[in-house]
């Protein structure tokens, strides 16, 4: 894989879980997502980073993950943020057991086969993505009426909030994507495992 543009943060990670898995991965020789350097750089901020994702993509809420996985890749997709869609289509493609799905849904959510109020929420998404400053109540009211929850609305948000900014982070310091092989590993390990290393 091609070297991250910054090269002091790619070769000085800092005690921690994630300077153990990547030197277990170096040794090995296997294939590992460079995102990893950017949290073992400055594990004092990142540990609340991984803390605050896990959180919101995986705690309890009346959103499913497979769908906060969804809004991710989306999100991403929109970005054109190549590691994170790949890696996040993966996750959501083993959560909802649904590859094809999840490749309609990036391409055009709506001639996708999702129920009609998963559109809804999906449009509400493009609009927090692109034009924030001009949601209003109405779009609250069409949210509620599909029978979305202000729970669901406020998660579907930040998942679309926080992936904007990983997708800046990712982008700006040269995080690449892994194989196709290596996506599919991945989202079968954070599927079953999550935001959070020990």
């Amino acid at each position: 894989m091609e070297p991250m543009l910054l090269p002091e943060v790619e070769s000085n990670p800092q005690p921690g879980p994630y300077h153990d898995v990547i030197q277990a991965n170096l040794r090995a020789g296997r294939e590992y997502p460079q995102i990893w350097h950017l949290f073992a750089y400055r594990p004092q901020a990142t540990d609340h980073l991984s803390r605050f994702t896990q959180e919101i993509m995986r705690g309890p809420a009346s959103i499913s993950p497979g769908l906060r996985e969804l809004i991710a890749a989306y999100t991403s997709y929109r970005n054109n943020t190549q590691f994170c869609f790949k890696s996040h289509a993966a996750v959501a493609a083993e959560l909802l057991e649904n590859e094809d799905l999840v490749w309609s849904v990036l391409r055009d959510f709506e001639r996708s086969p999702l129920e009609e109020r998963e559109k809804v929420l999906f449009r509400f998404i493009e609009k927090v993505h692109r034009d924030a400053v001009h949601i209003t109540q109405a779009d609250m009211q069409q949210l509620n009426a599909a029978g979305w929850d202000d729970e669901a609305i406020y998660i579907a948000i930040t998942v679309c909030a926080l992936f904007n900014f990983y997708n800046r982070w990712i982008d700006a310091t040269g995080v690449h994507p892994l194989s196709e092989e290596g996506h599919r590993e991945g989202g079968k390990r954070m599927a079953e495992h999550g935001y959070l290393r020990k």
